[in-house]
């Protein structure tokens, strides 16, 4: 500097402020950008832990009704086989 006035030197001194403040409104911007997009994602992996949680309880149901739905089934087969085995038993 010091090839021109004292206002010129001023003027430029401000312009180079001005496009230092612009970088850094951009950087900033650039990272709020981010911060958003990030809480966004996380705010979709929430949702999607709940849906999953959700549905995860509901196949833990259904598979101890199925589990019970067996048990049952089993118990009234081996009484079938039983009764089978009584019947033949006594016509042998």
């Amino acid at each position: 500097m010091g090839a021109g006035t004292p206002l010129q030197d001023a003027t430029l001194r401000l312009q180079q402020a001005m496009e230092r403040l612009e970088g850094a409104v951009d950087a900033r911007l650039s990272r709020d950008h981010i911060v958003v997009s990030a809480e966004e994602e996380v705010q979709r992996m929430t949702a999607d832990r709940s849906r999953l949680a959700s549905e995860l309880d509901t196949a833990l149901t259904r598979a101890q009704r199925l589990e019970a739905a067996n048990r049952e089934v089993s118990r009234r087969l081996v009484t079938a086989m039983e009764t089978i085995r009584d019947v033949l038993a006594r016509r042998a």
